[in-house]
């Protein structure tokens, strides 16, 4: 209002001064000044108070404290800016003028990127970038290059970084994409704080626990058009957990069944062992794609990772839950889905762990996540010892362990058990004592080795049988094997099989079902050499044992198959004679010299030296034991040492190139 009376004041004057009859010349001249004087004045006064006042409140809301900003950029956290939940604070002039504004500042950056065309105009912004900081977003560009190159020399720089602060680690943690998360966690080298902890996990429903709720997610996946071992593991782990919740909600026992071994008292059935038969379901279950995707969809990430925190001290629970991770890791579409739940930052730290099971079950899960440098699958059973991590050695070569009768990927290859307690041998030098002596000493002594490790299940007697229902036979069980062995890349370099007992049984019978197809030709071109250790070519006292007191034992269909006047035994000796006789592979061949004490009572001579000798190669006898035959005592002693110049006396030349 008062801007308008102004307005028409001069206005007013000026009509007066043009129509009004003028007077005395000299007077009306300096009237007429002052009058412009005024009004000049008052716009010029009153405009430069309206814009100091315009400037300071500008100011006021946009400086910062630079001091404050300076502080909080070396904090060891970072800000992740959220969203108020109040809708008030949402609405209004205030909210309107800084989203306005917002829009503007985005608009000015993207105009500037693409004017000068910085390092950061593609992904990141240069913008409030401090110098230290440079590299480090700097390597997250790099990260997401077209170039595969590129992306992978951008993860070995951050993983072999040092110098950064805490802060800088976790820019990375939070800033990186899945293709680089899950190649720092197979970097040897990289820093833990590359990984953000798990997200929280969901709590528990009202009156359930981890077994209840384990329970619903087997009883949730598909039961009918199963393999037979599937219903029968299944079965078990229903009928176990039923047990279990009906003692835990003060039911009554159910006498008789799988449930009497628990029966001692009127109390629970062990939580761990019920788990237990419950996982072992869920492993058969997740080497079915479409049951991953089961697991998947009714929380099974989520549930799995609650029981691996609550099993710190249980091997056996955290080794199946591992054996399910890896198995649903065999299908890309879910690995988007096994990051974000925070199940990389478990791995990461698990594959650097000195307990060889949790490092190499760690390891296969991994690779199977790692389709940017590993083209192979590994298929339950399939357990990598060398090399666990990304590596800038060339593998020139693939060495396997198959394991025997009632052997394990892991133990059957342990040094030579002493009188020290095993539990304190992890942490010594592994130059000393090796609980898995192809992962200390092979790999140190030939790391241009890719070094696997096959398990299966195996029984003496039916009794002690994980699958009453099954009945693998040495020839289904090396079919099993060969479809593994070859998804996980096997053939594509030169081969070397190291086998003990039963073990040697299949490597035969693997090349034998090779030779005859055609898309398998590569592992027989490509096998340099053979090992075995008391190989039981012609069979085995224990078969004979064992089948004298069936009575007792109830001999599973391995033990039979083992018997000197097994058909199938003698079958496969011949037929692999004759396979071997045009084939430029070396074979070397060890015998135990000494007995073999099974349980308390009983001495046996497992596998004679006549058994053993295979017809090609060298025989050694050795002595020791049928369990010792292939643990040496040290590093220098003659098994190992004999074993190592082998290998590499069958692959020198492939070691060379």
């Amino acid at each position: 209002m008062h801007r308008m009376s102004l307005a028409a004041y001069c206005v007013i004057c000026w009509r007066r001064m043009g129509t009004s009859t003028p007077p005395p010349k000299s007077s009306t001249y300096w009237r007429d000044i002052r009058n412009i004087i005024k009004l000049t004045g008052s716009l010029i006064l009153g405009g430069s108070l309206f814009i100091t006042y315009e400037v300071l409140a500008l100011k006021k809301s946009l400086t910062l404290d630079t001091q404050v900003v300076e502080r909080e950029k070396m904090k060891s956290y970072i800000y992740v800016h959220t969203v108020s939940l109040d809708k008030t604070e949402n609405h209004g002039i205030t909210y309107q003028a800084r989203k306005e504004l917002h829009k503007a500042v985005r608009k000015v950056l993207a105009t500037s990127a693409r004017i000068f065309r910085g390092p950061f105009a593609d992904t990141f912004s240069t913008v409030d970038i401090e110098d230290h900081d440079c590299a480090v977003w700097l390597l997250l560009r790099k990260s997401r290059s077209d170039d595969r190159a590129a992306r992978l020399q951008a993860v070995q720089e951050m993983s072999e970084a040092r110098h950064w602060h805490d802060y800088q680690y976790r820019i990375i943690a939070q800033a990186c994409d899945m293709r680089t998360l899950t190649g720092l966690a197979r970097s040897k080298e990289s820093d833990l704080r590359f990984f953000l902890h798990p997200p929280p996990l969901p709590s528990l429903k009202e009156d359930s626990s981890t077994e209840e709720e384990l329970r619903h997610l087997l009883a949730s996946l598909p039961q009918t058009d199963l393999d037979e071992c599937i219903q029968c593991f299944t079965a078990l782990a229903l009928s176990e957990s039923s047990q279990s919740l009906a003692a835990q909600k003060g039911g009554l026992w159910c006498f008789g069944g799988n449930g009497l071994p628990y029966a001692e008292s009127f109390g629970e059935v062990p939580s761990a062992t019920v788990e237990m038969f419950c996982l072992e379901a869920l492993v058969k279950h997740s080497e079915i794609p479409t049951h991953c995707d089961k697991i998947e969809a009714n929380g099974g990430l989520q549930l799995l990772q609650r029981l691996y925190q609550l099993h710190k001290d249980c091997p056996k629970v955290q080794r199946n839950i591992m054996r399910i991770l890896g198995n649903m890791a065999l299908n890309e579409h879910l690995h988007s889905t096994i990051v974000r739940s925070g199940w990389v930052s478990i791995l990461a730290e698990a594959v650097k762990s000195q307990h060889v099971m949790e490092a190499s079950h760690a390891a296969r899960t991994l690779a199977n996540l790692d389709r940017e440098t590993v083209p192979d699958k590994y298929q339950d059973g399939v357990y990598l010892l060398h090399p666990l991590y990304r590596t800038s050695q060339p593998i020139k070569a693939d060495v396997l362990f198959i394991h025997g009768l009632m052997g394990a990927a892991f133990k059957t290859w342990r040094q030579q058990d002493n009188d020290q307690d095993l539990t304190e041998k992890v942490s010594e030098d592994e130059t000393k004592y090796t609980t898995c002596w192809p992962k200390s000493w092979l790999a140190r002594d030939c790391p241009a080795l890719r070094i696997i490790s096959v398990e299966y299940d195996t029984s003496l007697s039916d009794w002690r049988a994980r699958c009453p229902t099954e009945r693998k036979s040495i020839a289904f069980r090396s079919n099993e094997l060969l479809r593994k062995l070859r998804a996980a890349g096997v053939g594509d370099r030169p081969v070397i099989w190291v086998s003990h007992s039963m073990g040697g049984l299949l490597v035969k019978k693997m090349l034998l079902e090779a030779s005859k197809k055609p898309e398998m030709s590569t592992i027989i071109n490509n096998t340099r050499g053979i090992i075995f250790y008391s190989v039981p070519h012609h069979g085995s006292h224990l078969a004979e044992y064992s089948v004298n007191i069936r009575y007792l034992l109830f001999p599973s269909l391995e033990v039979k198959e083992l018997s000197k006047d097994s058909p199938a035994l003698k079958t496969l000796q011949d037929d692999f004679l004759e396979f071997a006789k045009d084939k430029n592979f070396q074979v070397l061949s060890f015998v135990e010299t000494l007995p073999t004490y099974i349980g308390s009572m009983i001495k046996l001579h497992v596998v004679p030296l006549e058994s053993a000798d295979l017809g090609l190669g060298d025989l050694i006898p050795v002595d020791v034991n049928h369990l010792n035959i292939c643990k040496p005592k040290t590093k220098d002693a003659f098994l190992y040492q004999r074993t190592l110049q082998f290998i590499r006396d069958a692959l020198a030349k492939d070691l060379e190139n």
